[in-house]
């Protein structure tokens, strides 16, 4: 018998340690190669870690909630599985996987979410980058009447049975109530089977949501992201502690001091933000911009054929605009590099990697769009919602976080008005797009209703000057004043 041990790999470019989540895996249990063993957390995501060996686990070597260095030895697999093996090495039965349960993604990428960004039900968002899905129906073959004896445990995919009234039930036929008893708890647990599709199961798991207590409103009656969406907000709300937040008054305040430990994502992104304030000089601009018109095209997209299933939202007209913007004032789109001989230069990029402000639970992160300008509307939205969807669930990864040239950060999901954001590190430009609300605006001489928002850009004053970046924040609201622009 060999004894493997696995030392944890850098699964990022250059990550120096990570922290062990949770083991998805305990000594004595068998496992193959590629199967997921844990989740590790660097300072840029959360990844789930393959098991490189096959055999039985042996030991698991670091404990949950701890930080290792890369190449310390994680985990201990015997490839061997013995014969008649001991009690320890008995693995619970498993239960048949359903026909359209998600496979297992491989460093938290899953092909059944890359799929549905092409269909119609494009990938859940959260309000946190405001752009989400709109889950289509799902689409289910004809509905097919069977003896009940054709039904077989082992079906790779059976359609939900229908509870009938005795008047339904003909005399030719045996009613519901007779079969179930004959297939014991076979027809029971078709009966009570949750619609979902494969993606929307997927989220439901990484979110630890039981399907069965989320109300579904899918035409057909399957969960979808939205509802998944709204019930994680309930949950929030509900488990919101603000009343009994406040220690008690007869403790010494020493002892009502809650420590957190900065590590993982909120470390990196401390340390990153710290950085860019004190190394770039910031100058803000702010502007504000009748985005009426951007309303009305949004509007007319969401009923358009060619969006139909696609989330789309006025932070889609926004992408567009800093991207036709950028072209026009190149040097928004760059980055100042010290070189190691003491000179500096402005390195002005020639594409456009769109970065997206994203508040998920493990910390603020810019995952960007790979060359942005290349999309067209409909792709940039799925896009979008791609990128929105991967970082609610935690699974964003260090290389969707690379190379950005450009971030923009929708507080206006969050009601906000505007504000001076910290200028991403290895940028010169952010964007900071605040929500849009009806106030009261003076258009050709009269006080009417519009559909107003505030543009706030923080700029590197070594390489944007006030000119160009008035000059940029301007081009951005023309878009959002009249979007037939990006026809031109």
């Amino acid at each position: 018998m060999t004894l493997n041990k696995f030392n944890l790999p850098d699964v990022g470019e250059g990550l120096t340690e990570a922290e062990v989540v949770s083991w998805k895996v305990k000594p004595g249990d068998t496992v193959a190669v590629n199967d997921v063993i844990c989740e590790i957390e660097t300072a840029k995501s959360i990844v789930e870690l393959p098991s490189p060996f096959a055999g039985t686990v042996m030991e698991l070597l670091v404990p949950e909630g701890v930080t290792v260095d890369v190449g310390t030895a994680i985990i201990s697999v015997s490839d061997e599985v013995s014969g008649d093996p001991t009690p320890a090495d008995v693995r619970a039965p498993q239960a048949a996987p359903a026909a359209d349960a998600a496979v297992q993604p491989l460093y938290g990428k899953l092909q059944a979410d890359q799929e549905d960004a092409g269909s119609a039900g494009s990938p859940a968002t959260a309000p946190l980058v405001g752009s989400g899905p709109k889950a289509d129906a799902v689409k289910r073959r004809p509905r097919k009447t069977a003896p009940a004896a054709a039904v077989t445990v082992n079906a790779p995919e059976v359609e939900p049975v229908q509870p009938r009234t005795p008047a339904e039930v003909t005399a030719g036929e045996p009613a519901a109530v007779d079969t179930r008893p004959t297939l014991g708890g076979t027809i029971t647990g078709l009966v009570n089977r949750v619609l979902a599709k494969p993606p929307v199961r997927k989220i439901a798991r990484d979110l630890g949501i039981d399907l069965a207590d989320v109300v579904a409103t899918g035409s057909r009656g399957e969960v979808t992201r939205e509802d998944l969406v709204s019930y994680q907000a309930q949950r929030d709300a509900e488990l919101d502690k603000a009343d009994g937040f406040w220690g008690k008054a007869g403790k010494p305040q020493d002892q009502r001091v809650e420590r957190i430990p900065v590590k993982g994502v909120r470390k990196a992104t401390a340390k990153a933000m710290v950085e860019s304030a004190f190394a770039a000089p910031h100058v803000s601009i702010f502007v504000d911009v009748d985005a009426s018109r951007t309303m009305e095209f949004v509007k007319r997209l969401k009923t358009s054929r060619d969006f139909e299933g696609i989330k789309v939202s006025p932070l889609l007209i926004l992408a567009k605009a800093v991207i036709w913007a950028a072209a026009r004032n190149p040097s928004v789109n760059a980055a100042w590099v010290d070189n190691q001989d003491g000179s500096a230069e402005i390195q002005v990029k020639h594409f456009m990697n769109l970065g997206i402000a994203a508040a998920t639970p493990r910390g603020l992160m810019v995952p960007n769009i790979k060359n942005a300008q290349d999309l067209s509307l409909k792709e940039l939205a799925l896009a979008l919602n791609d990128l929105a969807t991967t970082a609610r669930a935690g699974k964003t990864q260090p290389a969707q976080m690379q190379g950005g040239t450009l971030t923009v950060t929708n507080i206006g999901a969050l009601g906000i008005d505007t504000g001076t954001p910290i200028i991403n590190p290895g940028e010169v430009a952010i964007v900071a797009f605040g929500t849009i609300k009806q106030k009261p605006w003076v258009l050709d001489g009269e006080v009417i209703p519009r559909w107003i928002t505030t543009l706030g850009g923080s700029f590197d004053h070594r390489v944007v000057d006030g000119d160009l970046s008035a000059r940029f924040m301007a081009d951005v609201a023309a878009i959002l004043e009249e979007p037939a622009l990006l026809l031109d």
